[in-house]
């Protein structure tokens, strides 16, 4: 009997719903810190960025919800140098405020360590924290995981804690060196082959449910 817990694919009008995952975890990480030392801000400056990332993936690549919207899963497809919307370079230095350098800094040190062959790049995963996080986790990864194999490319993401590090592991992902963020996170960058089984599961569709795409 299939338990998977439904997982869709996220529209524009999802938007909202993904940046609230994102953003909370991100404004109590040491990174969130780092890039915005004001803590009165802190969080409304990172939710201002995190929804120009996420803006800039869906037109991009792809990203995936459980039903319920506990958990998000963003994807970019990096098949070759990613276009930037018009206005995005604009409207992400308004987003960062003061911060723009250290924003800047995050994401050389995130590029410098990037595949350079075409991949496709888990760029965020969230769940919140409830009751059955990980089997919430573990049913958008391996749905999303489906999906982006389809392409017979491999993935590639990065892990900021042991925990994360550990559920990628799982799901086929193999730990390559770490490198440090500029607020000092050790980060371990992930990649997982293409064709690749998930543990214990046999090939099949993946669990997505279709949902027709609308621009807000």
């Amino acid at each position: 009997m299939n338990h998977a817990l439904p997982v869709r694919r996220a529209t524009w009008r999802d938007i909202s719903d993904i940046v609230g995952l994102v953003a909370g975890p991100f404004a109590d990480s040491a990174t969130g810190a780092w890039l915005v030392p004001d803590d009165r801000r802190r969080r409304r400056v990172l939710t201002a960025v995190v929804r120009v990332w996420t803006e800039q993936a869906l037109l991009s690549g792809e990203a995936y919800l459980l039903e319920d919207g506990s958990a998000a899963a963003v994807w970019l497809h990096r098949y070759g140098p990613v276009a930037e919307p018009t206005g995005y370079g604009e409207r992400f230095a308004v987003a960062c405020a003061d911060h723009l350098d250290r924003f800047l800094q995050l994401d050389d040190a995130l590029a410098a360590h990037r595949p350079a062959d075409p991949h496709n790049h888990l760029a965020f995963f969230a769940v919140t924290a409830q009751p059955h996080r990980i089997r919430r986790a573990t049913a958008l990864l391996t749905a999303s995981n489906a999906r982006m194999g389809q392409a017979r490319l491999p993935t590639y993401t990065e892990a900021t804690t042991p925990a994360d590090r550990d559920l990628y592991a799982r799901h086929g992902y193999v730990a390559h060196e770490p490198f440090t963020l500029p607020d000092g996170t050790t980060t371990h960058p992930m990649w997982r082959r293409p064709g690749l089984r998930e543990p214990g599961r046999r090939l099949a569709r993946p669990a997505i449910c279709p949902y027709a795409a609308m621009s807000a």
